[in-house]
C-alpha cells in the first residue's frame, strides 16, 4: 500500500509540475500578446497624432488661403471700382466735348 501511495503521489507530482510548466507558458504568452497589443497601441496613437498634426497644419494652411483669397477679392474689387470711376470720368469728358 505503502509503494502504491508513493507511485500515486510521484504521478500527481509530475502531473501537477507538467500542469504548472503548461501554466507557464500559457501565461507567457498572453504576456507577450498584451504586449504585442500594447505596442499596436501605441503606434496607432503616434499615427493618430501624426495625422492630427497634418491636419491641423492643413487647416492653417487653408485659414491662409482663404485669407489670401480675400485680400485679391477686395483688391480686384477695388480695381473694378477704379476702372468704372475712370469709364464714367472718360464719358463725361467725352460728353463734354461732343457739346462744344
Amino acid at each position: 500500500m505503502k509503494q502504491s501511495l508513493m507511485k500515486m503521489s510521484a504521478l500527481v507530482l509530475v502531473l501537477g509540475l507538467a500542469a504548472g510548466c503548461a501554466s507557464q507558458e500559457a501565461i507567457d504568452r498572453a504576456q507577450a500578446t498584451a504586449d504585442n497589443a500594447a505596442r499596436d497601441a501605441a503606434a496607432a496613437k503616434s499615427a493618430a497624432e501624426a495625422a492630427r498634426a497634418a491636419a491641423d497644419s492643413a487647416a492653417q494652411s487653408a485659414a491662409a488661403a482663404q485669407s489670401t483669397a480675400d485680400q485679391a477679392l477686395a483688391a480686384a474689387q477695388e480695381a473694378m471700382a477704379c476702372c468704372e470711376a475712370n469709364r464714367d470720368r472718360l464719358e463725361r469728358m467725352f460728353q463734354r466735348s461732343m457739346q462744344k
